[in-house]
């Protein structure tokens, strides 16, 4: 098979790996490496020796169920891996490990797998069990014995935490994004139909005069408190842990500080076996804040479920986003609304994998936090799906002004004619069991005048939309904020 990303290789490096290549005009005998045209065949390279190999070789079947599918996660993490390996080499030169020539063909090594990921070019094979080993030896056929200075001072244990706390935070923020995005839709829609009447229900029972304005706006200020859970998550996810190495630090003068500084960290985690110990918690953490988003999204859903079928009517969904059945041709089906029900369930489930795995562990590291990444993984990439599915849902909603206003009877006024009979002196329970043992009497009240008229803080006549739309705006701006500097930083490293 032949490998899709070629790169410039040191002809003494592919001929001791055994590869065979194509073009070998391309060869500069200036700079000893082929360029361009060059391919290496896979099926006649023999891959370097594991990281970790000594002088056994692993049985087949145990290296399959070791690796897992770490080789197919773990593209990506090829970014991070590369700019996290881009800022300890760095590190490594200001300290005196590399020198300044050094550092600058490590990083334009690294520049180019960033490159060859970005265009589908990158692999990598189970043989090389993660990206760590991939781009070390990446590096090492293209570098010769420098790139196998890369790891000098690292373990890759600190280097996957590393990893995973890059790929989380770019995560993190377009989750913040997207739920920004639909807090704000959910408010605009409340705007716009704010003095629309809909009843309101306890129990499931028509309960008390609403409005589809309080009903949305409910959704958006609720996922503004879990904009709260998520930047708690994104600060704890923002501590640099490399230098940690297995756990207990390595006898190298590592700055830190400055690995930290050049990746965009906030800070430092300071304590190298916390660092490790943490592996699984801060996910946990992630995945919690995701859970809360999923439970509102999964209730919203439900209710829109509810609320359009025919019996209701509230809504009409847009037919454009809704299949149809196989054998029932007046069918369309709600399906996105029911995956997105169901998948909360599945980001619940990868929390409670995270947190099952990871309990009771022996402090530093174990194996077990390799299972962490799959679910953190999956839980981002789930509720990223499931944000842009209900603001597209919302996008384009129908509110069925006439069958709402039509679906308000007596009984739904009968709390606010006891609150009435209070204001008039009567003691309020005597005026509920008045109204109690009179609903069959009860005359209908105009909808949207009753509604209009509940105007305290929060209430269908008040929903306070401008100071939500005000703070969302605010937290739009912060996450462009943060957002530019984190990408300032990436961009600083490959221009260095």
């Amino acid at each position: 098979m032949k490998a899709e990303h070629l790169f410039p290789v040191h002809r003494n490096n592919w001929r001791r790996h055994g590869a065979k290549a194509e073009k070998d005009q391309s060869y500069d005998a200036q700079t000893g490496y082929l360029y361009s045209s060059f391919i290496i065949h896979h099926s006649s390279l023999s891959f370097m020796a594991k990281l970790w190999k000594k002088k056994v070789d692993l049985d087949a079947e145990m290296e399959k169920f070791t690796v897992g599918n770490d080789h197919v996660l773990d593209m990506d993490l090829v970014e991070a891996d590369a700019l996290g390996s881009i800022a300890h080499a760095q590190m490594l030169a200001k300290i005196g490990i590399l020198t300044d020539d050094e550092f600058r063909r490590l990083r334009a090594g690294l520049a180019e797998v960033i490159d060859l990921r970005n265009r589908g070019e990158f692999r990598i094979e189970l043989a090389q069990e993660d990206v760590h080993t991939a781009i070390e030896e990446y590096l090492t056929a293209k570098l010769g014995d420098l790139g196998k200075k890369i790891h000098t001072g690292r373990s890759r244990n600190d280097q996957v935490l590393l990893d995973t706390r890059i790929y989380t935070r770019d995560r993190l923020l377009e989750v913040q994004r997207e739920t920004v995005h639909l807090a704000d839709t959910l408010s605009a829609f409340a705007q716009k139909h704010h003095d629309v009447p809909m009843p309101g229900r306890t129990h499931t029972q028509r309960a008390m005069p609403s409005s589809v304005g309080l009903w949305a706006g409910a959704f958006a200020e609720s996922l503004t408190d879990d904009l709260a859970l998520l930047q708690t998550a994104y600060d704890l996810n923002n501590q640099c842990p490399l230098g940690s190495a297995a756990s207990y630090g390595v006898p190298l003068a590592l700055d830190r500080q400055l690995v930290a500084d050049l990746l965009g960290f906030a800070k430092v985690q300071n304590n190298v076996l916390y660092a490790n110990n943490s592996r699984g918690k801060i996910e946990a953490i992630v995945l919690f804040a995701l859970t809360e988003i999923t439970h509102d999204l999964a209730k919203l859903a439900g209710d829109l479920i509810l609320f359009s079928i025919p019996e209701f009517g509230y809504f009409t969904l847009p037919e454009k986003y809704f299949a149809g059945s196989s054998i029932m041709p007046q069918k369309r089906n709600p399906c996105q609304l029911e995956l997105t029900r169901a998948k909360s369930a599945a980001v619940e489930a990868a929390l409670f994998r995270v947190l099952h795995i990871t309990r009771a562990l022996p402090s530093g590291y174990n194996r077990d936090f390799q299972e962490t990444k799959e679910p953190l993984m999956q839980g981002l990439n789930t509720t990223l799906a499931c944000l842009r599915v209900i603001r597209l849902v919302f996008e384009n909603l129908t509110v069925n002004v006439d069958t709402l206003a039509r679906s308000f009877t007596p009984e739904l006024f009968a709390a606010d004619e006891a609150i009435e009979l209070a204001r008039k002196g009567v003691p309020f329970r005597d005026a509920y069991r008045e109204v109690g043992m009179n609903i069959d009497k009860l005359a209908g009240r105009d909808p949207r005048q009753n509604i209009l008229a509940k105007t305290h803080q929060g209430a269908p006549g008040n929903l306070g939309l401008d100071r939500l739309r005000q703070h969302l705006a605010e937290q739009a701006k912060r996450l462009n904020n943060v957002e530019k500097q984190v990408q300032q930083a990436k961009q600083a490293l490959l221009e260095a």
